[in-house]
């Protein structure tokens, strides 16, 4: 099961080298002019977990594996992306495959990078992107609209469906208001309305890339992309995209020492995981033995054969039950022998739910 966050943005924001630093390569070409990233660069990260080393510290495992998250760095977005301006089209369409949007802003004052728009002023700059965004959707649903409506009207089911949610998205784009805040009534309209793959409907993070100075505690500039976020229920994070490109070239033992000095608790890596993870509505369960300590994805609410089934396919068709114990009673029962001793090893079936930080394992048929 894999999940993309999509990194946006004007022009010279910092969005590429946020992405080399968060995949710790040098893959995407960062330069201080516009369109330097054609092509849409995919790196996969690991995702941090200490409970993870717990685990594995417990299980006496040989190997850690962590679960990762893809990040997508697409090419900045000029004003007028959704008519074709600066390949606008190309990569709006790189933007509909990812499942979140990471919208980089620049929080930075500096001579010495162009901004594209003159000056530098973080919410316009997010307006802006978020202006095409919408301007791609509308168009796209003034033309569907209108032919569901057509075919609901001769009867069809799916098409009176189609026309109910997809035609509240597009009241809410002329308003001026993105499609994530429409609300499909059932099941139904939810496919429908996901299936449309509108560019607003997706989950938005706004990364504030601020000087080093700022990284800490952010500037005014970040402020306001905060009073942004709070205002719409979106998310935002401080990063400094300068300072996650020097640990990236830093040995593992020396990167707590550096951020300590700058007044930093934890890398920006961290901060953008944990914010991704909340906005595409994500948990951790583990797996773990002596071979390996493994962590995995699912969304939150999956059900326990959901879970086995990213782990393999067939053990989703074959799930007979998940022995399960909670994070916390691994721990404190000094893993899995004394947690079925202390009782806390839990049988679970077909409708248990996994929680986040689960110790799964899966007993399955033939």
């Amino acid at each position: 099961m894999g999940f993309r966050c999509g990194i946006v943005g004007l022009p010279n924001v910092g969005k590429s080298t946020l992405f080399n630093a968060l995949t710790e390569t040098a893959a995407a070409q960062a330069a201080n002019y516009p369109f330097c990233t054609i092509e849409p660069n995919i790196g996969q990260v690991a995702v941090p977990d200490p409970r993870l080393d717990e685990i594995a510290a417990i299980a006496g495992s040989a190997k850690i594996v962590e679960t990762q998250l893809a990040f997508v760095d697409i090419a900045g977005l000029v004003r007028g992306a959704s008519t074709g301006e600066g390949l606008g089209n190309q990569f709006l369409g790189n933007i509909r495959e990812v499942d979140a949007i990471v919208h980089v802003l620049r929080c930075f004052e500096d001579g010495d990078v162009t901004h594209v728009e003159g000056k530098v002023d973080p919410v316009a700059d997010a307006e802006t992107v978020e202006t095409e965004l919408m301007l791609a959707d509308l168009e796209s649903l003034e033309r569907r609209v209108p032919a569901f409506a057509k075919k609901a009207a001769q009867g069809d089911k799916e098409a009176k469906a189609a026309a109910s949610v997809l035609g509240q998205a597009l009241d809410l784009l002329r308003d001026g208001k993105p499609a994530r805040l429409t609300q499909p009534k059932d099941d139904d309209e939810q496919r429908i309305f996901s299936q449309a793959q509108l560019l607003t409907a997706k989950p938005v993070l706004y990364v504030c890339n601020v000087d080093e100075g700022a990284a800490a505690e952010g500037n005014a500039l970040s402020a306001r992309v905060f009073e942004k976020a709070a205002a719409e229920g979106a998310k935002a994070v401080i990063v400094s995209a300068a300072i996650e490109a020097e640990i990236a070239t830093m040995a593992p033992e020396d990167r707590a020492e550096f951020l300590s000095d700058l007044g930093l608790a934890e890398t920006g890596l961290a901060r953008v995981i944990r914010a991704g993870y909340d906005l595409l509505n994500l948990i951790t369960f583990f797996t773990a033995g002596p071979k390996e300590a493994r962590a995995w994805t699912v969304e939150k609410g999956a059900k326990a054969p959901q879970a086995a089934g990213v782990i393999h396919s067939d053990f989703e068709r074959a799930f007979i039950r998940a022995e399960t114990i909670a994070f916390a009673d691994y721990i404190a029962f000094k893993g899995e022998t004394g947690a079925r001793e202390a009782g806390r090893l839990r049988a679970e079936g077909k409708d248990y739910r996994v929680q986040d930080g689960d110790v799964m394992l899966f007993r399955t048929g033939a």
